[in-house]
């Protein structure tokens, strides 16, 4: 996939953040992008202003947490460029709230879009991408989160998920001609606090409201505060994306800042085997 030129993506979540990034890097590289997304007005004038720089881009809207609008977007990539050669699992939400006030319908919105809807992404468009025998790759976007618990239940179960699930794919879809590449990214200036705009009428009143005050609503403002100061630029996230297909990294990161604390966890797991080493398990 080192040369993109003419190549077709799909990316979700790409109407902001890390997935218009990711799409305007592709663009740019020539590739063809259809921008999905579920906020139809932020995504009409993400492809409004692609197509500025003359980009063959289009939108189409989606609800990621319903495997059937997944199924429609795909049709409707498939219609609009014939082929698709990647697909960007960039979609997510940090939705779900601390322990003692979780629910089953925020609990299941969050695992819907950020964990099912790759898999739900892969199992349709991983036949499209095999069946031109070209060549693709699958990104999925996960967090540095997927890799350390980062103390939101909900948000690390899914990350840890895709992580586990692009590991698993790269092995089973390399001989099929589809790399895999897990992004993890750090601290990017988006709206993923912003979450509430995008919960589906059908659950807003299922999943609770989150705290607007206390120390959960301080330390959400405290991050939200960080990301807009702080926060990488995403369109250098889209760069880095568009390079590790051009190269098939496995992994995808923005930065060094939470290097430490993962290599603490893999120095915890050691101490794990450390503790029973040179016992004989009982049979």
């Amino acid at each position: 996939m080192q040369d993109l030129t003419g190549r077709t993506a799909f990316v979700t979540g790409a109407a902001s953040g890390i997935g218009l990034g990711i799409a305007t890097a592709l663009s740019h590289a020539g590739v063809n992008v259809m921008l999905c997304d579920i906020e139809e007005e932020a995504l009409a004038t993400a492809v409004a202003k692609l197509k500025l720089t003359n980009a063959d881009v289009d939108g189409v809207r989606a609800d990621v947490s319903l495997k059937a609008d997944i199924q429609a977007a795909a049709d409707a990539t498939v219609s609009r460029y014939g082929k698709v050669h990647i697909l960007v699992n960039n979609a997510g939400v940090a939705g779900g709230r601390g322990y003692g006030h979780w629910t089953d319908a925020g609990w299941n919105w969050v695992l819907d879009v950020n964990l099912m809807s790759v898999i739900w992404g892969i199992e349709i468009f991983g036949p499209l991408i095999e069946a031109h025998g070209e060549g693709g790759q699958v990104v999925s976007t996960a967090s540095v989160f997927g890799l350390i618990a980062g103390g939101s239940p909900q948000y690390d179960v899914t990350k840890y998920g895709v992580v586990a699930l692009s590991e698993g794919l790269r092995k089973a879809l390399a001989p099929r001609k589809i790399g895999v590449s897990v992004l993890c990214p750090g601290v990017v200036r988006t709206q993923i606090f912003n979450f509430r705009r995008n919960v589906p009428q059908r659950i807003v009143e299922k999943i609770g409201s989150p705290p607007t005050e206390g120390p959960i609503a301080d330390i959400v403002k405290a991050l939200q505060e960080r990301i807009n100061k702080f926060g990488i630029d995403p369109l250098y996230v889209g760069e880095l994306v568009r390079e590790a297909i051009e190269n098939d990294w496995p992994y995808i990161f923005t930065d060094t800042e939470h290097e430490a604390f993962i290599e603490q966890r893999f120095a915890a797991i050691k101490q794990g085997f450390d503790r029973i080493r040179g016992r004989t398990p009982r049979r």
